[in-house]
């Protein structure tokens, strides 16, 4: 089958594979909304890539050994197994809810996987890649993750601010800097390898390009794990077990017995991964296929986050959101439609039940639902259902089509650049421009006039037609969705080399007799009810804590009221945050105070995470002159308090207060 090109952007054909695959879920949870994310995005590029006739292989599943699944499963009283067949059990289940179309679902505890890896592991071994030695350092076991004493933060964790504990223990050791060089150049020669942009750039500043030390790739501390067959005191890191699963998954043997789906599918077309991961997939992983002597995969993105829009999700709060749980309230392909429309291409995107409801309102009850609903009801009303093209055209006709047609192209285009928002925004221009063509062609007169019936008719019928190839475009975004739709205007699924050509809807086709509401509007107010009560439900209990000491610290020098009256207080809201590079301490925050955002630089990295900040409403002493921290223009002070501990507290309004309220 030839490649057909529609407006400029080749499309696929049947003979071209396309393989994708999501990091694998760790086994430690029910997935939140936010993991949830990762999969929908997956499946929508996955089912795009099939419409375009590629023969596409979608690879997900879950990553299950480790020292925090062997804790957690003792805490529950059953085997590490038992544990994690339970967890990936669910995940596999919100996977299949969210009407995911993945082909392999791998689990790392799958026995070929096991095998393969152990297989692996001595390949490196034997061909000197790998070697024993000792690790000795400060070990982080929910990172799974040694550090050095200056790599620490407050003492703790530079990940995740929790405790460490020095340990050492015997490993095997990765030789990273053999492939260093050989990294780089790949990276610089293929601008594509990494995205977006500013990943790569990250990795290459911060880790490539100050050198790399060789990685522990083996553990004896713990049993949960893949042993190494030859050394069995030991298991197989877990970063080295799961990042094999992209290619033990479609049959990957070092032996170079490999199957013949390995042979087609790899390398990888694109990893879809969090950002959060990127390092071990744009760095360890690219040098263990070197070692290996595979090609690398063609593209790696790292995704952002999908955050909670009145701060970090946590479940003493009640407030983690499930993608179950929206499902019930909006419906699955609303929820789809939301993270895939919400998130932006490299910046973190905000989920909150308001915003799902304004969305589902805007968007889909009034702007596409509403569209479908008038146009099959207008056809019923006035034709008895059936719809023919009778050939009575205007010039506003013309821009009707030219937005349609000009849409497929614009949505492959943005598929090809993995910006899936602004893709589902094409689509939707296509639904915003029918419902004015309804507004300016004026059915409802035109159905008054019986010399006018010809000029309905047509009407009528390019709005189905605009209709049907905005659902075609529409599937893999919104499968069901779009199947409703096509289902009540009775016509057939189209393929996308298809979809350049205005006119195919069969003339004469009668649509469905009652059309099917696809959105009802829901009321706010009603939403939040049920989700304070779901939330209340949901809260886990929280002990009574013995009244706490007060805090004596060192007076400082008496000032006068004129002093303190130089100094400007005002209420500021947080609207971005993120990590200043190279430094260990401080975050970066972008606060809206009143009419203007200032940029303010604070050293509480160890307390709060970036997305934690986001959304809150902060004390900040707004007059303070500009300085530079760490390289990075600071325009304020946020104020905390802090514990005898040195813990650190922001200090927030009692009550909601607007941004930019004067603190007096």
């Amino acid at each position: 089958m030839k490649a057909k090109t529609i407006g400029g952007s080749t499309l696929g054909n049947s003979r071209e594979k396309y393989y994708i695959t999501t990091a694998i879920t760790y086994t430690s949870g029910k997935p939140h909304i936010g993991n949830t994310y990762e999969i929908i995005l997956a499946d929508s590029i996955a089912r795009f890539k099939r419409q375009q006739g590629y023969d596409v292989f979608f690879q997900t599943g879950t990553d299950e050994h480790g020292q925090k699944i062997e804790l957690k499963a003792e805490e529950a009283g059953i085997t590490p197994k038992e544990f994690v067949d339970g967890v990936a059990g669910e995940i596999r289940r919100i996977w299949d809810l969210m009407n995911t179309s993945y082909d392999k679902f791998i689990r790392t505890t799958d026995a070929e996987h096991e095998k393969q890896v152990q297989k692996i592991f001595k390949k490196l071994y034997d061909q000197g890649d790998i070697y024993k030695g000792h690790y000795e350092g400060l070990y982080c076991t929910p990172c799974e993750a040694f550090f050095t004493e200056s790599q620490l933060v407050d003492g703790k964790c530079p990940d995740c601010g929790r405790p460490v504990q020095p340990a050492k223990e015997e490993a095997y050791f990765f030789r990273m800097s053999k492939y260093a060089d050989r990294l780089i150049q790949h990276i610089n020669e293929h601008p594509e390898f990494i995205q977006p942009v500013s990943r790569k750039n990250e990795m290459m500043n911060n880790f490539l390009l100050p050198g790399l030390q060789d990685l522990c790739v083996s553990r004896t501390s713990f049993q949960w794990g893949i042993p190494v067959d030859f050394d069995p005191k030991h298991v197989i890191y877990v970063w080295l077990d799961a990042l094999t699963n992209y290619i033990t998954g479609i049959g990957y043997d070092c032996d170079g017995s490999c199957t013949g789906q390995f042979k087609k599918d790899w390398p990888a077309d694109l990893h879809l991964i969090g950002k959060d991961i990127i390092r071990f997939h744009t760095i360890y992983w690219p040098i263990f296929l070197m070692a290996l002597d595979l090609p690398l995969p063609k593209q790696i993105f790292g995704h952002p986050w999908l955050l909670q829009g009145d701060g970090k999700m946590s479940k003493s709060k009640g407030n983690v959101l499930y993608a179950d749980d929206l499902s019930d309230f909006f419906g699955v392909d609303a929820v789809r439609y939301f993270v895939l429309h919400e998130m932006p291409f490299e910046n973190d995107g905000v989920i909150s039940w308001e915003l799902m409801v304004e969305r589902l309102n805007s968007d889909l009850a009034n702007t596409l639902g509403n569209l479908v609903n008038r146009t099959i009801s207008m056809s019923n009303k006035y034709f008895e259902g059936i719809v023919n093209n009778a050939g009575a055209s205007e010039p506003v006709d013309d821009e009707l089509k030219s937005v349609i047609l000009e849409a497929p192209k614009k949505v492959a285009d943005k598929m090809d650049g993995l910006r899936v928002a602004d893709a589902i925004s094409e689509i939707f221009a296509i639904f915003k421009r029918c419902n004015k063509y309804i507004d300016e062609t004026e059915p409802w007169i035109l159905a008054k006039d019986e010399a006018k019936k010809d000029r309905l008719a047509t009407v009528l019928y390019n709005l189905v037609e605009g209709i049907c190839i905005g659902a075609a475009l529409l599937e893999p975004f919104m499968p069901a969705t779009s199947g409703k739709i096509l289902s009540q205007l009775n016509a057939p699924v189209r393929n996308f080399d298809v979809l350049d050509t205005f006119g195919t809807y069969p003339s004469g086709t009668k649509v469905i007799e009652k059309p099917e509401i696809l959105f009802a509007r829901l009321d706010l107010k009603e939403v939040m009810e049920k989700v304070e009560a779901m939330q209340e439900a949901n809260a886990a209990p929280q002990e009574e804590k013995p009244e706490e000491p007060g805090i004596d610290i060192e007076p400082k020098e008496e000032i006068t009221y004129d002093d303190f009256m130089k100094m400007q207080f005002q209420v500021g809201e947080i609207i971005a945050c993120e990590e200043v590079p190279k430094s260990k301490k401080l975050l970066c925050s972008q606060v809206r105070i009143g009419g203007q955002v200032k940029q303010i630089v604070s050293g509480i990295k160890a307390h709060y995470k970036p997305e934690e900040m986001v959304g809150k409403k902060v004390m900040v002493l707004v007059n303070l002159k500009p300085a530079k921290l760490a390289g990075v223009l600071s325009e304020g002070m946020l104020l905390c308090a802090k514990d005898a501990d040195g813990n650190l507290a922001l200090v927030t309004p009692e009550k909601p207060m607007p941004s930019g309220a004067e603190i007096c």
